[in-house]
């Protein structure tokens, strides 16, 4: 694979953020499918992929929820889907594996740790909510911890190694990538691991320049050329750091998952507009997006014909 080939994912609607803080974020299933193949077709190669209750825009890991929209991405684009397995700060541990389970993707996120995981002061500036549970939901997470033990971890490697799906290793703090060396030291976790760092999480490392060098310089220590390095950063720090990554030889990942803006005091209209823009500022530093086969190739995927994804 070419050196330049960066992979950029794009996490297209979360569980943190609520309708409320941005008109552009998707919830409704012909949202998610319209902004995700969108995404797809301005250059992400992975979309990362959460649902949200058609009623309200509330995280949901209901696989019939999923089914609503996820056979329209499939059909339409060639990206690779990873669901997420993190959901949202209310969800049982099963809830937050059903869809994963049900579905057989090619990818899955897998967080690495227990964390605190707070956003309490996110809504701060509005005014009107639109609907009742998004203000109590933001204020509980002062009093959430993020639960991902040792066994919660042991127990996604085993019940998901039937269906040959592969990780975004999630690791929120430089503990978290002993963790994932401790599960590859055990035999769960398998090369190459796709470790995605996440930066600006309030709970978890900052999202400092020099913590992007640490946590590289440390997954170098641990895994050698066992691994394939992703970067992605909360809120306004998303684009600085992504870009520092991509500089230092890693891959990028965007989307309103991870931040509701495209530039200072300024909304993204959609996750497409994020994914135009790393892209852009790839192709001035000579890189290019890897598209969906390469990503495929780089982190040794089942395939697309291998999920049970269908209409």
């Amino acid at each position: 694979m070419a050196s330049n080939k960066v992979i950029i994912t794009c996490a297209v609607t979360g569980g943190i953020h609520t309708p409320s803080l941005s008109d552009a974020l998707p919830w409704r299933p012909e949202e998610l499918a319209a902004q995700s193949i969108a995404a797809a077709e301005a250059g992400a190669a992975i979309l990362h992929i959460h649902a949200r209750n058609p009623q309200d825009g509330s995280p949901t890991g209901d696989p019939k929820v999923y089914q609503a929209f996820l056979p329209q991405i499939h059909a339409a684009t060639d990206a690779v889907i990873n669901l997420t397995t993190g959901g949202s700060p209310d969800m049982s541990p099963d809830e937050r594996l059903a869809a994963a389970l049900h579905f057989s993707p090619e990818m899955c996120s897998l967080n690495m740790g227990s964390m605190n995981f707070s956003f309490h002061n996110m809504g701060s500036k509005v005014t009107e909510w639109k609907f009742p549970w998004e203000k109590q939901y933001i204020l509980n997470s002062e009093k959430f911890i993020f639960r991902n033990t040792f066994a919660d971890i042991a127990r996604v490697y085993g019940l998901m190694a039937e269906h040959g799906t592969r990780y975004e290793h999630e690791c929120y703090d430089i503990g978290h990538l002993y963790n994932l060396a401790y599960f590859l030291d055990k035999g769960l976790a398998k090369p190459p691991l796709f470790i995605q760092s996440v930066f600006g999480i309030l709970g978890g490392i900052g999202a400092d320049p020099d913590n992007v060098v640490f946590m590289r310089r440390t997954a170098d220590r641990l895994f050698g050329t066992e691994y394939v390095w992703s970067v992605l950063a909360a809120g306004r720090h998303q684009m600085p750091l992504i870009t520092q990554a991509a500089m230092m030889g890693g891959n990028v990942r965007v989307g309103l998952e991870d931040s509701l803006f495209i530039e200072r005091g300024a909304l993204a209209s959609s996750n497409a507009q994020q994914v135009t823009k790393i892209r852009t500022i790839l192709h001035e530093l000579g890189m290019q997006p890897a598209t969906p086969d390469e990503a495929r190739q780089m982190l040794a995927l089942k395939g697309k014909n291998h999920v049970r994804i269908a209409g």
